[in-house]
């Protein structure tokens, strides 16, 4: 599938920034903060790169990602259901680079969460050193 066949997919118009925008997530294989997106994409500017990522995490076509150091990182999500995210894994932040990476071998355990309440999105983080920093 195409990266315009995946936004038309999850009903996200397939412009020419989105589509660098997706292309920049993809090639990247890991999860990237605003500031490591602008830096790849210089002739995007910060408002339309976030714009795109609010209209990507809306439409379940980013994981968001909650990191321990400079805020939230994006990822792109393969999940074919524009409704639900089913592209869920465990991901490792190495505390030396600062980097997160995706373990997509490693499946999120399922948690059961008490009565009442509603579960909408799990994450699952791993702290430690990468083996690049080891």
């Amino acid at each position: 599938m195409t990266l315009e066949q995946l936004l038309l997919q999850h009903g996200v118009k397939p412009t020419a920034n989105r589509l660098l925008i997706a292309r920049a997530l993809e090639q990247a294989r890991r999860p990237l903060s605003v500031t490591e997106l602008e830096e790849r994409l210089e002739t995007i500017d910060k408002s339309n790169v976030f714009r795109a990522l609010i209209a990507f995490r809306d439409a379940h076509l980013v994981h968001v990602l909650e990191d321990t150091g400079d805020g939230v990182r994006y990822e792109l999500c393969h999940s074919h259901n524009e409704h639900a995210d089913e592209d869920v894994h465990v991901h490792f932040y190495c505390t030396r680079c600062h980097r997160t990476y995706c373990l997509e071998d490693t499946p999120v355990p399922p948690v059961a969460v008490p009565e009442g309440y509603a579960k909408e999105s799990v994450s699952y983080l791993i702290k430690g050193i990468c083996p690049s920093c080891l």
